[in-house]
């Protein structure tokens, strides 16, 4: 994300971005490679273990509440320090802060992949989010003081479509790993593959990666670290986890005991920038119209994809009864197009139709979105991934649109010592982003599921919504699971709670029954969320015209 404010793109020629630096660092695009290599490793990590949950659960024994402390360790460790993290690249240099959070993460790896038990395995799991935390602000940071800024869109097209790779890729690797189990490692595979990546990634950075710091002596802001994590994690907490644990009490007063804890947050930068001139966070940069705006866009934008995956993840899996390995299968439209028409974009279309490309974008997710909501409601349980591959295709299409343009034009005007609490920032406003379109979208998916449920709702609905493919396995599978058996049959799928005894006729009739159901619930209620979702997009829009124009004539770009 780049610098803001300019009406005009530079075309002088290239020009580093570092005063101290007469040239390019010959060794950066090697650099760039193990930056998106780190970037692949984290977001497959916090994406992959979702098909890994039913594994580890039988192995384990993992109850509903370490489930979600497992998933939800590692985005709020994540989220919070973000920040944090990328100041201390700003200050005690980006690349040993890089190269420390690589390390770091492959041994939380390990410790995952040797975990005798959920404890150990939570416990790994925040580790692994603190020190991505500390990584990844490293990864933007490095590509904005590293790169030209005539580079810098060409960069962050590739740096989004590992991100749309990632995405879909993570159910992908994750059920392939854990059905053909290599080594017999079986779950312990997903963890277990961090390791040759990242020491791989390690070996790389040591040798191609450039060390970059603030030009000016700064100290670390102790005061505002505290306040900007206690803040953010009574922010992301109930975020993350109120919505299944049904927003209980202290959800709601960890919301609205955020705001003053960020306030406060506020004021004491703005102290601490007139003492000493180090703050954290340098609120200097929300006075930059692209930057500001920016930020307001990405936290919209980073809504909707996350809402759309979570619920068309459950859509598909348990609603139509398809794999991971079907599911990740079916986004690759998605993935293909990101790269292509985000790398498209920044050289030829965002220089000559500047914000209007981002406009583009955001209403080719629109039709995306609305077309997949359309195609679903009319197609019901004959929805095949050639039927989606269209509605794919304009999701990627616009991602690619709008993201590798908003992520340069919000790092335009950001000076070289902000760059790590600037990506700090874009980063965490990501994921702040991605906590409110699960919490929100998520929501709506689930009440409307329940509503058109009815009362087959304790039959047909899953318990918790990350093992909804075991569960809808499980009506599809009792039939044959009673066979010879004379008392209820206990599978995750509830549907012989409606047999006393094990005929099994009257079971298969029963299990296909209730799965029809499901089918019809899922798809009816993941309709009419696309829809939401889809309105979703619409301010998105709107705040876009916020942004300056930034295109240059046509015969500069000829």
């Amino acid at each position: 994300m780049n610098k803001a404010g300019q009406t005009e793109q530079p075309t002088a020629p290239e020009t580093p971005l570092l005063p101290d630096a007469p040239e390019p660092d010959p060794k950066r695009w090697l650099a760039l490679t193990v930056l998106l290599v780190a970037t692949f490793m984290d977001l497959l990590d916090s994406n992959i273990i979702t098909v890994a949950i039913p594994s580890i659960q039988r192995d384990l024994g993992a109850s509903a509440v370490a489930v979600q402390a497992m998933t939800a360790g590692y985005t709020l460790s994540f989220a919070v320090l973000l920040i944090t993290g990328g100041r201390l690249g700003d200050i005690f240099g980006r690349k040993r802060m890089f190269l420390t959070g690589v390390a770091a993460f492959v041994v939380a790896s390990a410790l995952c992949a040797a975990a005798q038990n959920t404890e150990m395995l939570v416990a790994s799991r925040a580790l692994q989010g603190l020190a991505a935390a500390i990584m990844v602000p490293q990864v933007l940071a490095l590509i904005h003081v590293t790169f030209a800024p005539q580079e810098v869109g060409r960069v962050v097209s590739l740096y989004a479509s590992m991100i749309g790779l990632a995405i879909v890729s993570g159910p992908v690797v994750g059920g392939a790993l854990v059905e053909w189990s290599p080594l017999d490692l079986g779950w312990r595979s997903i963890f277990v593959v961090n390791l040759p990546i990242g020491v791989a990634a390690l070996a790389g950075a040591a040798a191609w990666m450039r060390e970059t710091k603030s030009p000016h002596a700064q100290r670390l802001d102790i005061v505002g670290m505290l306040l900007a994590i206690v803040g953010l994690l009574l922010l992301m907490l109930p975020l993350t986890l109120g919505r299944e644990l049904d927003w209980p009490v202290w959800s709601i007063v960890a919301l609205v005991a955020a705001l003053p804890v960020l306030a406060l947050f506020v004021v004491h930068q703005r102290h601490k920038t007139r003492k000493d001139g180090s703050p954290l966070v340098s609120l200097s940069l929300f006075k930059v119209r692209a930057f500001s705006a920016g930020i307001g866009v990405q936290l919209l934008f980073s809504a909707i994809p996350a809402g759309f995956f979570l619920s068309w993840t459950l859509y598909l899996q348990g609603g139509l009864g398809w794999s991971a390995l079907h599911t990740g299968l079916t986004a690759i439209p998605f993935s293909v197009c990101v790269p292509l028409v985000g790398g498209l974009t920044v050289r030829k279309l965002f220089p000559l139709y500047g914000r209007y490309c981002l406009l583009a974008g955001a209403l080719s997710m629109l039709a995306g979105v609305v077309s997949y909501a359309w195609a679903a409601g009319h197609l019901g349980s004959d929805m095949t991934s050639w039927h989606a591959a269209p509605s794919m295709v304009l999701l990627g299409s616009g991602m690619g649109l709008l993201m590798p343009p908003l992520t340069a034009l919000v790092l335009r005007e950001v000076k070289p010592q902000e760059a790590g609490a600037a990506s700090g920032i874009i980063n965490a406003t990501g994921q702040l982003g991605a906590a409110l379109g699960v919490a929100i979208i998520g929501g709506i998916f689930f009440s409307a599921l329940a509503g058109n449920a009815g009362p087959q709702a304790d039959r047909v609905l899953p318990s918790h919504p990350t093992v909804v493919a075991e569960q809808a396995a499980g009506v599809r599978t009792c039939a044959t699971d009673s066979l010879g058996q004379d008392d209820l049959t206990k599978v995750p799928g509830s549907c012989t709670t409606l047999v006393e005894k094990s005929d099994p006729a009257q079971v298969s009739v029963v299990g296909s029954a209730l799965g029809e159901i499901r089918t019809k619930t899922f798809v009816a209620t993941y309709s009419e969320t696309l829809y939401w979702a889809a309105a979703g997009l619409v301010p998105v829009a709107g705040l876009l015209f916020l942004l300056p124009h930034h295109r240059v004539r046509r015969e500069e770009t000829a």
